[in-house]
């Protein structure tokens, strides 16, 4: 077993039934604990150091010494001063999603997505806009999208699933805490894009233009509606010009977050990346 400097301190459980084990398991199952609470579950070395990267604070600390082996916990508590908590390997195999992966989780506090809080650094802000997503998958892969193409906002409106769901942070290979992240109304994104002279651009069929054929260096917002039903009418009357990728087979539309990718890209490469 690897010897933790920190041992001392650590509580252990080794109950199932323990509340600690009971509250985690909610947490993972209910978004209206997870919104009563203000914690949210996370999972894996990476996504806890990303986590901690991007400004959310560490409340507790468990870990599976079996599992982790000779790792050390230390970086997670530097600078900081979690709860640690010692599980044993079958109550970790319990509350793990990914069953005896890595052997470490933490609760972490959540943050207000409020569009107050949206800030720009950049002159001319490149921001992704999702309307209505409801598929973790789907959010995961944009957050991943605008990861790698380190735009400068993500906002949401109208959201259908919590940010905090373990199957979006899992989909988003931690990019939920590395991406600036606003949530609102499709009026109140709206309202702040117009307020912070930011183009629209929706992603639509009717009365588009080629998305080769715009000019993205200027700040731009790429929106993207559902896959089932688009953008609503609200974001047509108020889009500055409708976009379209082209199609060449039978079917009119992608997934969501591949057609996130191209426009997010294209809108790089005018930028020169």
């Amino acid at each position: 077993m690897a010897i933790f400097t920190r041992c001392m301190e650590a509580k252990l459980i080794s109950s199932a039934q323990n509340p600690l084990v009971k509250k985690i398991l909610l947490l993972k199952e209910k978004s209206r604990e997870r919104r009563k609470s203000g914690l949210f579950v996370v999972e894996g070395q990476r996504e806890i150091e990303l986590a901690q990267k991007g400004g959310y604070t560490l409340q507790t600390l468990i870990f599976c010494p079996e599992i982790m082996g000779s790792g050390s916990i230390e970086a997670f508590t530097s600078g900081s001063n979690p709860e640690i908590i010692q599980a044993s390997e079958s109550v970790y195999g319990k509350i793990a999603h990914r069953g005896t992966t890595e052997g470490i989780l933490g609760l972490m506090h959540s943050k207000d997505h409020g569009l107050e809080h949206i800030s720009f650094t950049n002159k001319t802000p490149l921001v992704l806009v999702a309307e209505a997503p409801e598929k973790p998958g789907n959010i995961g892969a944009l957050l991943r999208t605008a990861d790698a193409a380190a735009v400068d906002a993500v906002l949401i409106a109208n959201p259908k699933s919590d940010l905090y769901s373990p199957n979006i942070i899992r989909s988003s290979v931690g990019c939920l805490f590395t991406n600036q992240i606003g949530v609102g109304t499709t009026d109140e994104i709206i309202d702040f894009l117009q307020t912070n002279q930011i183009k629209i651009y929706c992603a639509a069929l009717t009365a588009s233009k080629n998305y080769v054929d715009c000019d993205f260096k200027a700040a731009s917002a790429l929106v993207m509606g559902t896959e089932a039903t688009g953008l609503t009418e609200k974001w047509l009357q108020n889009s500055d010009q409708n976009i379209i990728i082209p199609m060449q087979g039978e079917i009119d539309s992608m997934n969501v977050s591949v057609s996130a990718a191209i426009l997010i890209f294209e809108a790089k490469r005018q930028r020169g990346f």
